[in-house]
C-alpha cells in the first residue's frame, strides 16, 4: 500500500463513520417522529370522541330541555284554557239568564213596536257576546250546548245572521227541503256566523254579503259570497291551516288580538264532520267561504213551529186596534232588491246545424230596488211581524243545556 492510498483509504472510512452516523440519527429521529405522530393520532381521536360524546350530551340536553319547555307550555296553555273556559260557562250562563229575561219581556211588551224593536237591539247585542263567548269556549275545549230538534238550512243561516253585527247586509238566497240534525244545529251557525262576521268587516261598509243554499250530490252548501278585497296567498294557506287543524291550536298562536273565527271554525268543523274553505274567489271579487254539511248532518224532517209562536201570534192578533195612528218604526231590513233575469233567446238560433240544443252564456242579472211604497201596518201587525222574524232568529239557536258530549 502507498501513502497516497492511505489518507484516501482513511478518508473514505471517515465518510462511512460519517454516513452511517447520519443514518442512525436519522433512524431515531424517524422512530421519534413517528412515535409523536402516533401519540398525535391518539389524542386526535380522544379528542374526537370526546368531541362525539359532549355533541350527544349536547343534543340530549337540547331534546329534554325542548321537551320539558313543551311541557311547561303545554301546562301552561292546558292552565290558560281551564281559567278561560270556566271564567266563560259563567259568563255563557249569565247570557242565557239575560236571554230568558229578554224573551219574556218580549211577550210581554210584544205589543209595543217600540219597545219590541229595543228589546231586540238588546236580544241582538247579548246573541253577540253569546258567540264571542261560545267561540272562545270552543278553543279552550269547552261544548257549545245540546239541542233535543232539527232545524231548517234556511233557519240555521238566519239564526248566524243573526249573531253579527251588520245583519242588515246580509241577504239569504235559496231554500232546500232538508233539514239539520240536532247536534249539528249549533255549530253550523256559529261557524256560518264568524264567515259572516268576516265578510261584514273585511269588505265595504254598505256592500252586500249573500248567502246561497244550494243542494249537492254529497249533501248541501252554504256558500258566502263578499265584495272585500279577497286574500293573499299567505293567508288563504294560514287559514287553510285553522280550517282544517291537524293538532289543538294554541291560543297564543292567535296573534293580538286574537283572531278566533277560523280557528273555531276549524275546531268545530274537524269535530262534527262538515267542511269549511275560503279559498275561492266570489263574483265580486272578494272572499267565497263555502260549508259543505255531509248527508250524515241532513235529515228530511221537518221541524214543527215553536208552541210559543202561535200562542203569541193569538195574544197579538187578540189585542185591541188603536184608532190613533202611531209612527212606522225603522224598517228591520232595507228594501230586497228584485232581481231581474235577461230574456233568452228563442228560434232556429237556439240549435246547431246538427239540431242539438246550442249552450249560450248567461247574461248578467240586473238589480233593480223596488219603487212602490210598502203596505201600511198596524202597529200589531208590525209586532207581529218583527216577533215573528225575532222566533225565527231564535229557532236555530234554542238549546235545552250548555254543555253536553259531543254525540248527543
Amino acid at each position: 500500500m502507498t501513502f497516497a492510498q492511505g489518507p484516501l483509504l482513511w478518508a473514505l472510512v471517515v465518510v462511512a463513520l460519517v454516513a452511517v452516523g447520519a443514518v442512525l440519527r436519522a433512524r431515531k429521529t424517524n422512530i421519534g417522529l413517528r412515535r409523536q405522530n402516533s401519540e398525535l393520532h391518539q389524542q386526535r381521536e380522544t379528542l374526537q370522541r370526546q368531541r362525539d360524546e359532549l355533541h350527544v350530551a349536547y343534543t340530549g340536553l337540547t331534546h329534554q330541555h325542548s321537551a320539558e319547555l313543551a311541557e311547561v307550555r303545554k301546562d301552561a296553555e292546558e292552565e290558560t284554557k281551564a281559567v278561560l273556559k270556566a271564567a266563560v260557562r259563567t259568563l255563557q250562563g249569565l247570557a242565557d239568564e239575560q236571554q230568558v229575561v229578554i224573551e219574556n219581556a218580549q211577550q210581554k211588551y210584544g205589543d209595543d213596536p217600540g219597545i219590541l224593536a229595543d228589546l231586540m237591539a238588546v236580544d241582538h247585542a247579548n246573541s253577540q257576546f253569546g258567540r264571542r263567548a261560545q267561540g272562545i269556549a270552543v278553543l279552550c275545549g269547552g261544548w257549545l250546548g245540546r239541542r233535543e230538534t232539527v232545524a231548517s238550512v234556511f233557519d240555521v243561516a238566519r239564526s248566524a245572521q243573526g249573531r253579527i253585527r251588520q245583519f242588515d247586509r246580509v241577504r239569504i238566497n235559496g231554500q232546500v227541503n232538508f233539514s239539520v240534525v240536532s247536534k249539528a244545529v249549533e255549530p253550523v251557525a256559529v261557524v256560518l256566523a264568524e264567515l259572516l262576521a268576516n265578510a261584514t268587516n273585511y269588505s265595504a261598509p254598505g256592500a252586500p254579503v249573500e248567502i246561497n243554499i244550494q243542494a249537492v250530490p254529497t249533501g248541501v252548501c252554504l256558500i258566502v259570497d263578499d265584495a272585500g278585497l279577497g286574500m293573499g296567498q299567505e293567508e288563504k294557506d294560514r287559514a287553510a291551516a285553522l280550517l282544517a287543524p291537524r293538532a289543538a291550536i294554541s291560543l297564543s298562536s292567535l296573534g293580538i288580538p286574537p283572531q278566533f273565527g277560523f280557528a273555531v271554525s276549524g275546531m268545530l268543523a274537524a269535530r262534527y264532520g262538515f267542511k269549511v274553505s275560503v279559498d275561492s274567489v266570489s263574483p265580486y271579487g272578494g272572499v267565497r267561504a263555502v260549508v259543505l254539511l255531509p248527508d250524515e248532518l241532513l235529515t228530511g224532517d221537518v221541524p214543527s213551529p215553536p208552541p210559543v209562536a202561535a200562542h203569541h201570534d193569538a195574544e197579538v192578533a187578540a189585542l185591541p186596534r188603536r184608532q190613533a195612528p202611531a209612527p212606522s218604526p225603522t224598517p228591520l231590513f232595507p228594501p230586497v232588491a228584485q232581481p231581474i233575469a235577461a230574456p233568452q233567446p228563442t228560434g232556429p238560433a237556439a240549435t246547431t246545424a246538427g239540431g242539438l240544443p246550442k249552450r249560450r252564456r248567461k247574461s248578467p242579472v240586473s238589480v233593480v230596488p223596488s219603487t212602490e211604497p210598502g203596505p201600511v201596518r198596524s202597529n200589531e201587525e208590525t209586532a207581529s211581524r218583527l216577533g215573528a222574524f225575532q222566533r225565527g232568529t231564535r229557532s236555530g239557536r234554542d238549546m235545552t243545556t250548555m254543555e253536553g258530549p259531543e254525540f248527543q
